[in-house]
């Protein structure tokens, strides 16, 4: 059963070593994001399992210990997404099973690793599951619930960034739709509202490029019937992009 969840962003800039000159600008974020994380530790879970984007060399199951990299982002820093080896995704899915060769982590979950790492997790067991954005939200939601599943006590940290579309200088260029898209999902994760997140536009999110629908998605599905209560811990769209962090207990 779901017992905590943290949200948060994963832009490589939140990494300091990688946004160099600019990392004072997501100080806020990285504190909000360490607050996030102290939230799940203190819900004592059985079980860790973080979930984020991924392209789909990328996709699926990643166990604790897998290795992560911000070189191609011009830094010379690796992670690992927890500290040892575990016993991996038993009885996932097997469209999403690990196939047992050694992956790179995903960005999503590389940040998630440095974000473990800055509070030195070790509350739990964990493994990381990076998503595409052709998973559909039925899908999602299913996968939450065979994730909720797990373990007794269960916590996510799911990582993804909202609209790609605030600004004439955003990734995705300015879309007047992506400051309501982004205030309704600020709006669901504050209040931990599940069937708004079920609910979330798929081709509207993938218009805006926010890489974070299907996380939330999962979340969504892990969370149903938890009745768990949110709190929104950050927003603000720096760069063009919006990013929030949440957390749930």
């Amino acid at each position: 059963m779901l017992v905590a969840a943290a949200v948060c962003p994963c832009p490589p800039l939140l990494v300091p070593e990688v946004a160099a000159g600019a990392a004072p600008e997501l100080d806020a974020a990285r504190a909000a994001c360490t607050d996030a994380v102290g939230v799940l530790a203190a819900a004592r879970p059985d079980r860790l399992v973080v979930v984020g984007p991924a392209e789909q060399s990328r996709r699926g199951w990643h166990p604790q210990g897998a290795r992560g990299s911000f070189r191609g982002f011009g830094v010379d820093l690796d992670v690992r997404l927890g500290t040892s080896a575990d016993e991996g995704a038993d009885g996932l899915p097997e469209d999403l099973a690990d196939d047992g060769t050694e992956r790179e982590l995903p960005p999503s979950l590389a940040v998630a690793g440095w974000l473990l790492g800055r509070t030195e997790w070790s509350a739990a067991p964990l493994d990381g599951l990076g998503v595409g954005e052709p998973l559909g939200a039925e899908r999602c939601i299913q996968v939450g619930g065979d994730i909720a599943t797990r373990a007794d006590r269960v916590a996510l940290l799911v990582m993804g960034d909202a609209s790609a579309c605030r600004t004439l200088k955003a990734p995705g260029y300015l879309d007047e739709r992506a400051v309501g898209f982004d205030a309704e999902v600020a709006r669901a994760l504050g209040a931990a509202d599940v069937e708004a997140l079920k609910g979330l536009d798929e081709q509207l999110a993938y218009e805006l490029k926010a890489a974070g629908r299907a996380p939330w998605q999962v979340l969504a599905g892990a969370a149903e019937g938890a009745g768990l209560s949110g709190e929104l811990l950050y927003e603000d769209a720096p760069y063009g992009v919006g990013y929030l962090v949440a957390a749930w207990s």
